[in-house]
């Protein structure tokens, strides 16, 4: 991981993320914004577009991340920061450390937001192990299901990750 940001850069992009969420909010949609910056300094934006686009799952941090991963060709963001306007919620963290940003530095927290109507804390919970009701989630035994990792296991021209 290379160094930290130095408070100045901090500032710099958390404001631009907050700049996006306003902007954002004027366009019809959420006010969350957030920006990833790779290793070679290069910013890629997102904004909320869970109305727009009817995705649970376009958050803002999750389309800055899709495109950074877009725009530097590579699943791997190693070595990125991401900023965002709002604490990342769950799912946000979980795409950040599956594209492995090395970071993250976010200005409102969980509390602002639900104060705003977006409360996510039942999902805190649910993460943390108090709530498994919100959505059970069960392994069925299946005769095949090893045979998709016997296939990546077997195929020589499989890409890691």
């Amino acid at each position: 991981m290379d160094a930290a940001p130095s408070a100045a850069d901090i500032q710099e992009f958390l404001g631009q993320a907050i700049n996006l969420a306003v902007q954002n909010v004027a366009d019809g949609g959420g006010p969350f914004g957030a920006l990833v910056v790779t290793a070679d300094g290069t910013r890629h934006f997102g904004v909320n577009r869970v109305t727009r686009d009817n995705d649970p799952t376009a958050h803002a941090e999750v389309v800055a991340i899709r495109t950074a991963a877009a725009g530097s060709a590579n699943f791997d963001l190693s070595g990125s920061v991401l900023y965002a306007s709002c604490e990342p919620c769950p799912l946000c963290l979980a795409a950040a450390l599956w594209a492995r940003i090395d970071r993250v530095y976010f200005a409102a927290d969980r509390h602002g937001a639900a104060a705003a109507g977006f409360d996510d804390a039942l999902f805190y919970e649910y993460f943390d192990g108090t709530r498994p009701e919100l959505m059970p989630v069960s392994q069925t035994d299946v005769t095949t299901s090893n045979v998709p990792f016997e296939a990546w296991r077997d195929n020589p021209d499989r890409t890691e990750y």
